[in-house]
């Protein structure tokens, strides 16, 4: 009877009354979203690399060659192995720096709010392009950074000026902003039960003992969530590495992303620039793959 009176009051409610419909109404924004600019362009993309393609030209069909090309390309074989050793570095110190932060910061404070607001604001404006010039005066040659380390005996030192260091300001200003991993490692701080470190207290653990068993398997999935976003987010990095460093010196900061930028609107080479955006994507679809695949080893859901 109740079924009967609902159907009677849809039917007679109109258009709009329908669950659905409604329901549709609302996700459009993103659907139109999704559908304009991530699948269209991404559709694009993947057709462009098979074509010789120009801003401004029509595209021709040439098959496999820009892939072909891009296997015995050394400028884009050496961006793929100086951004796996930014990621390699720069994810796990962001990771750990945002762990140890949050620790600390789940401490009961009075001001503990006020706290985290402060810590979070760097990732509120570190991706821009003010903040990255401010971090090249800070490291460049003149700047208090590279003073202090050759008032300590290092005469000469320039982080922008040797291949094997230029990536270490990158690295560093990326591991400021750990605002949201921050956040979310001290949300899931406050998840784990107390009586499990009440009980290992008991037994005589130690703070360290009580990290390493308590802490981390507890906090595995959120590792495994913050692992992959900012996985995602290293191999995207673009603008720090643009405004800095500009890719150098001798193309040791020549990260994908930056040289599928200028490959697409520097050179003009657009067809070129896509091929080498889908081996990216595969490239990260295959770590993140492999990461998913060894997470039921070291990762614990208490269910």
């Amino acid at each position: 009877m109740l079924q009967a009176e609902r159907k009677k009051r849809r039917s007679s409610g109109g258009f709009l009354n329908n669950d659905n419909v409604v329901g549709y109404i609302f996700a459009l924004p993103f659907i139109l979203s999704l559908l304009l600019l991530t699948l269209i362009p991404m559709s694009l993309s993947l057709y462009y690399s098979f074509t010789n393609y120009s801003i401004g030209s029509s595209p021709t069909w040439a098959g496999i060659k820009n892939f072909f090309e891009l296997a015995f390309d050394s400028t884009f074989g050496n961006s793929i192995l100086v951004t796996i050793q930014y990621v390699v570095i720069g994810v796990p110190l962001k990771l750990v720096f945002a762990l140890f932060i949050a620790m600390l910061l789940t401490k009961p404070t009075k001001a503990q709010g006020f706290y985290r607001a402060v810590y979070y604001i760097p990732s509120l404006i570190g991706g821009s392009v003010a903040v990255a010039l401010v971090w090249k005066q800070l490291f460049g040659s003149q700047g208090p950074v590279v003073q202090g380390i050759q008032n300590l005996g290092a005469k000469g030192f320039n982080f922008f000026g040797s291949t094997s260091w230029a990536f270490v300001p990158l690295v560093l200003c990326n591991a400021w902003q750990f605002g949201s991993s921050m956040l979310i490692f001290a949300s899931g701080l406050k998840q784990i039960p107390r009586d499990y470190y009440e009980a290992s207290e008991i037994d005589g653990a130690n703070v360290i003992k009580r990290f390493f068993s308590i802490t981390l398997p507890c906090l595995s999935p959120i590792i495994l969530f913050n692992l992959i976003m900012q996985l995602i987010s290293g191999f995207m990095t673009f603008t720090q590495a643009q405004v800095i460093t500009d890719g150098g010196p001798n193309y040791a900061t020549n990260y994908i992303a930056l040289n599928i930028f200028k490959e697409g609107f520097a050179y003009q080479h657009m067809a070129y620039a896509c091929a080498q955006s889908w081996v990216m994507l595969l490239l990260m679809a295959a770590i993140t793959g492999l990461i998913f695949k060894t997470s039921s080893h070291w990762t614990y859901y208490e269910n």
